[in-house]
């Protein structure tokens, strides 16, 4: 297992292992740059915003690279928005061994730190829902509010059918188009499933990278629970869901209301992709519940 605890970040402005875009270049809404963090080349997104106040950081899907959240990004142009692509995912470097997602929320942390920022809001859908329990429970101090989108407390969870996990246990959704549509209803549920050429639209953002990457971020959630801890999550937490969603039924949004202490949950009447099939009200409930104020006033 990697460990980041003691974390060097440098800016990396040389080509990796993959061809990587320039030091600075732009990415939709994020501008992208190569650091090296414990000698990982990991590509990081930001986003400025064009207002003040506290970050959000975002921990996507398995398989997603920044780019993959960038009509989320415009739609919040007012917001800092971090990102960055997993080791092994998108421009990101494959690591030379296996990571769980405690290393992983301290390389997070790490990002934080090159970005002057002490603390930040934290984001995560899907599979990186359980990257954003991590770091709440690992870099606590460091988690202002905790966003979780369509997601789960891991292993121990209410499962999708079998016929679903068997889809998503391969990445060939990413790598052929033909059979991202023919899948995407199965899998997204929702809107994908009356409109498969919405698969289409999503995946055109994919910068695929290999079969390993993908394997490696399951294995990093395997096992993993956070079941039995989120009773010490006390930070404000707002869970969206999908009604109609196949891969993280609905009941695992409510298991997550209920050991949550100061949780609120929101049910979208769509599938698990509704951050990018309801986008604008996605995004008027996420910023109602980020700009309210804390017990101190501060947003």
């Amino acid at each position: 297992m990697t460990s980041y605890s003691r974390t060097r970040v440098t800016v990396r402005s040389h080509a990796t292992k993959r061809p990587a875009p320039p030091h600075g270049a732009s990415s939709g809404p994020f501008t992208t740059q190569m650091l090296l963090i414990n000698g990982q080349s990991i590509r990081v997104g930001r986003q400025a915003g064009s207002g003040t106040g506290m970050p959000l950081f975002l921990f996507n899907g398995i398989g997603g690279n920044i780019e993959l959240l960038g009509p989320l990004a415009q739609r919040m142009p007012r917001r800092e928005l971090i990102t960055f692509d997993v080791p092994g995912v998108g421009h990101s470097e494959l690591p030379g061994v296996p990571y769980r997602l405690p290393g992983l929320a301290r390389m997070a942390a790490s990002i934080l730190d090159h970005f002057g920022h002490k603390q930040a809001d934290i984001f995560g859908v899907s599979w990186g829902g359980t990257a954003a329990q991590e770091f709440a429970l690992t870099c606590k101090e460091r988690c202002h509010r905790l966003i979780l989108c369509s997601t789960s407390a891991g292993a121990v969870m209410m499962p999708a059918s079998p016929q679903v996990l068997w889809k998503m246990a391969t990445p060939l959704r990413y790598m052929r188009r033909d059979y991202a549509r023919q899948v995407a209803g199965d899998i997204y549920g929702g809107d994908f499933r009356k409109n498969p050429d919405l698969a289409l639209e999503l995946f055109r953002h994919v910068r695929w990278q290999s079969r390993l990457g993908y394997y490696l971020q399951i294995a990093a959630v395997m096992g993993w629970t956070s079941v039995h801890w989120l009773y010490r999550v006390k930070q404000p937490t707002l869970i969206m869901a999908g009604f109609d969603d196949p891969l993280v039924p609905i009941l695992n949004a409510h298991i997550l209301k209920s050991l949550i202490p100061h949780s609120e949950l929101k049910v979208f009447n769509c599938g698990h992709l509704f951050l990018l099939t309801r986008a604008d009200e996605t995004v008027r409930v996420m910023n109602e519940f980020l700009d309210r104020p804390d017990m101190n006033g501060r947003q």
